[in-house]
C-alpha cells in the first residue's frame, strides 16, 4: 500500500545537544549553530505554514555522568536521552509534522528511528549518508564510542529494517564493518561507487530501495559525508568526500521522490567550524530536501 506524502505543512524541529558518543567536544553545540544560521527564517522562505520548535532536549554533560562500559562509553544515559527524542518524534509525526533533528552526535539516530517506528507501526525507509559505515558493535570497535555504532542498534532493535538501508558516501570503513555490512545485508555505496555511478544513478537506487513500497523515507546526514573543504565543522573528517553540489541533489531527489517524511542534521562541531558554514550549508541541505528549488 503506498503511504507516499503529501506536501509539507509542518516541520517540528528537536535539538538533541549530545556530544557522548564522540571523542571530539563541541558537536552538542550543533543544534544552537543550525538555529544561529537562520533556519527558522529559511523555513519561513520556503512556505512551510507551521515551524514548531520543540528545544533542545536535556543531556547529561560529560563530566557528571557515568561512562559504565568501555566498550560502549555512556550508552545507558544515551539510550535514555534517545528514549525521551522518541517520543517527542512520535508526537511530531502523529500530530502531522515532518521531524528535522538537530545533533550532536549521530548515536542519537537510535532515537530518532525508534519514534519513527512508533508512530507508523513500521520502521521507515533510511537513506545514511555518511563518511563512515557506523555499524560497530561494542564488541567490534576499537574505541568505545556509541556515534560509531548507531545503525548496528538499530538494525538489531528492529527499528531499521537491513532491506530498507541504504548508505551513501561510505570512505573510511572499518574491517569489522565490513564483516557486518556484509552480514546484515546493508546496500552500501562507497564514494567510488558514487565516482563511477554519478549520483543521479546512486540516488535512483537509494530510492528504490528504501522507498519500496511507497514508505516513507527517513535521512540521517552525518556531515562529515561532504569533503572537508565544504564543510571543516565536524570531528572526523576524511577527505575526498561528497561536493557541495552532490550533497545538494541527495536532498533534492529526496524531496522529488515525495516520499521524505523525517530527517537529522548530526555531527556538526562549531569550534572546529569557518564562521558557522557548516551549519548554514546544514540549512540549505535542509531546504532543498523540503523543496528550494534553483528556479
Amino acid at each position: 500500500m503506498s503511504t507516499t506524502l503529501s506536501p509539507v505543512r509542518r516541520v517540528d524541529i528537536v535539538g538533541v545537544p549530545m556530544d557522548l558518543g564522540a571523542s571530539r567536544r563541541g558537536v552538542d553545540m550543533g543544534p544552537s549553530a543550525v538555529r544561529y544560521a537562520k533556519l527558522h527564517h529559511a523555513l519561513s522562505r520556503l512556505g512551510i505554514a507551521e515551524i514548531v520548535d520543540r528545544g533542545n532536549l536535556h543531556v547529561p554533560i560529560r563530566e557528571s555522568a557515568a561512562a559504565d562500559d568501555a566498550s560502549a562509553k555512556f550508552l545507558n544515559v544515551i539510550t535514555d536521552v534517545c528514549n525521551h527524542l522518541a517520543v517527542l518524534v512520535e508526537e511530531a509525526v502523529r500530530a502531522g509534522g515532518l521531524p528535522i533533528v538537530l545533533g550532536g552526535d549521530h548515536s542519537i539516530a537510535l532515537g530518532t528511528l525508534d519514534g519513527l517506528t512508533r508512530a507508523r507501526g513500521t520502521p521507515p525507509g533510511l537513506v545514511w549518508i555518511d563518511a563512515h559505515a557506523d555499524i560497530n558493535s561494542p564488541g567490534s570497535s576499537t574505541t568505545g564510542n556509541v556515534h560509531g555504532m548507531p545503525l548496528y542498534f538499530a538494525l538489531k532493535q528492529g527499528v531499521a529494517k537491513a532491506e530498507r538501508t541504504v548508505q551513501i558516501g561510505l570512505r573510511d570503513v572499518d574491517p569489522n564493518e565490513k564483516r557486518l555490512l556484509r552480514e546484515f545485508g546493508v546496500r552500501a555505496f562507497t564514494m567510488s561507487d558514487v565516482d563511477k555511478l554519478g549520483m543521479v544513478h546512486v540516488m535512483e537506487q537509494a530510492r528504490a530501495i528504501a522507498g519500496s513500497d511507497g514508505r516513507p523515507i527517513h535521512v540521517s546526514f552525518d556531515m562529515d559525508a561532504i569533503d572537508p573543504s565544504e564543510a571543516p565543522g565536524t570531528g572526523t573528517p576524511v577527505k575526498g568526500g561528497l561536493s557541495y553540489r552532490e550533497a545538494h541533489l541527495v536532498m533534492e531527489m529526496l524531496y522529488d521522490s515525495g516520499q521524505l517524511g523525517s530527517m537529522e542534521m548530526v555531527e556538526i562541531n562549531p569550534i572546529l567550524d569557518d564562521r558557522n558554514q557548516t551549519a548554514a550549508l546544514a540549512v540549505g541541505l535542509i531546504c532543498s530536501a523540503l523543496g528550494k528549488s534553483i528556479l
